[in-house]
């Protein structure tokens, strides 16, 4: 019984993979273009400000806030869901995933919190308006 032991983390590892690959392809499905990307990056001290201000209004909805409240966490962890060696996903997940939960929020929160927990330009906003893919003002 034990002359296989290795069997054992070779599933483990095994299982985390299926789980891992199907969100890879999730994730790079459903990224933003390139110009998005960049402007997540350039526009990230902002957006880390916005997000904290939204994860603690009392206002937003609970599910929100606990999401909002685990992308902070996962923002702040030196571990990659995706490792850097992966070609564009690699340096761009963090983008990717505060893109994803922005998108979320907007659809239940609405667009106007957004604006009004916005800390930077207007240019600024009107990127995350896009990455969020929001078109009208609001």
């Amino acid at each position: 019984m034990w002359s296989h032991w290795w069997l054992i983390p070779v599933g483990i590892l095994g299982g985390l993979a299926l789980v891992w690959l199907p969100l890879v392809v999730v994730l790079w499905c459903a990224k933003p273009d390139a110009t998005g990307i960049r402007d997540a990056m350039r526009l990230l001290p902002d957006v880390i400000r916005l997000v904290r201000r939204l994860a603690l209004d009392p206002d937003l909805p609970r599910g929100v806030r606990v999401r909002l409240a685990l992308l902070l966490g996962y923002l702040a962890l030196p571990i990659d869901l995706i490792p850097d060696f992966i070609p564009v996903l690699g340096y761009a997940d963090d983008a990717v995933v505060v893109a994803l939960v922005l998108r979320s929020v907007t659809k239940k929160a609405g667009p106007a919190a957004l604006t009004r927990h916005w800390p930077g330009t207007p240019d600024g906003l009107t990127s995350v308006r896009r990455l969020c893919r929001l078109s009208k003002p609001g």
